[in-house]
């Protein structure tokens, strides 16, 4: 009993973090905008405030609007990115009922089934709200996985499901699209734009502040989302465990991912970033821009449950 509670407290904990972490994103391209004003206007403070308070309120507008057209339309944005087909209940019983036992145990409402046709062993939750939830897994790893690995696995995706994993992760991944854009944007601009009058040449030298800001923003956001992601695939695999009872084969499942992950089909990182395992790098500097702990490390935790 004492286990359960602390998963839960450790879930609640993570869920608050997260939130703050979410709270930079808006604040950090706020931030941004002001960088920019205070970097091109320092000789004249009150003009820099003034200039930040008019065009906020634009910019937010414009941000909300991107963010709200993205984050509604990302299920059909996955779909067309993985190639996923909606896995029919005749086609595959066999993942039908693990799911559905699952979401009873629970009392959860069942997710919709996709399926990647790809000899590839991963699997991701993805939605924002129980219309959309659903969860995606490859044909390689239905047919790798004996039943007790692939309910791990199945359990494991329902769990972020249920701790707001997917949500947090697409709000993220939709702020750092929007820093991303903007960093091409300006670089472009300074690639192809300007010329040799004094007016252009200071012009690039307003774009080169502006895209330095950006760089450094969007960069931010990467390490934010990254952070968001991490321990989140413990807390995932220790769900899993509690929904199945089941410690050994959540680890022999991993085992048998490790190094079959790759989907090939799947070119978007955003979405790689979403699978149970996607290969990143790891070590020194490198390991904050990995969007998954070590597998290795995932297994010798499940084995020491």
């Amino acid at each position: 009993m004492a286990a359960y509670i602390g998963l839960h407290e450790q879930i609640r904990r993570n869920n608050f973090r997260s939130t703050l972490i979410l709270a930079c994103f808006p604040l950090l391209i706020l931030a941004g905008v002001y960088a920019f004003f205070f970097f091109t206007g320092r000789e004249h403070p009150q003009e820099v405030n003034a200039n930040f308070l008019r065009i906020s309120p634009f910019v937010f507008g414009a941000v909300l609007v991107w963010f709200l057209i993205a984050y509604f339309a990302n299920s059909s944005m996955i779909q067309m990115a993985t190639q996923a087909r909606t896995l029919e209940r005749k086609e595959n019983m066999r993942v039908y009922n693990l799911t559905e036992n699952l979401c009873m145990s629970i009392g959860m409402t069942m997710p919709k089934l996709y399926i990647i046709d790809s000899s590839s062993l991963n699997a991701f939750a993805s939605g924002i709200d129980k219309k959309s939830f659903a969860v995606t897994l490859t044909s390689g790893i239905i047919d790798a996985l004996d039943d007790a690995e692939l309910e791990g696995v199945i359990a494991h995706e329902l769990t972020h499901i249920r701790n707001r994993d997917v949500r947090l992760l697409i709000i993220s991944i939709v702020f750092v699209g929007i820093l991303s854009f903007v960093v091409q944007i300006l670089f472009r601009s300074l690639l192809y734009g300007g010329g040799r009058s004094r007016k252009d040449k200071d012009d690039n030298k307003l774009m080169i502040v502006a895209l330095v800001i950006a760089a450094v923003a969007y960069l931010l956001s990467v390490l934010f989302k990254f952070a968001l992601s991490r321990k989140r695939e413990f807390l995932a695999d220790a769900g899993a465990v509690e929904m199945t009872r089941n410690t050994k084969a959540m680890a022999s499942a991993l085992r048998k991912i490790s190094g079959h992950d790759q989907v090939e089909e799947v070119k978007s990182d955003d979405v790689k970033q979403m699978f149970i395992e996607n290969k990143a790098l790891s070590g020194g500097l490198s390991g904050l821009f990995a969007t998954h702990p070590p597998i290795e490390k995932r297994i010798a935790v499940l084995e020491q449950m």
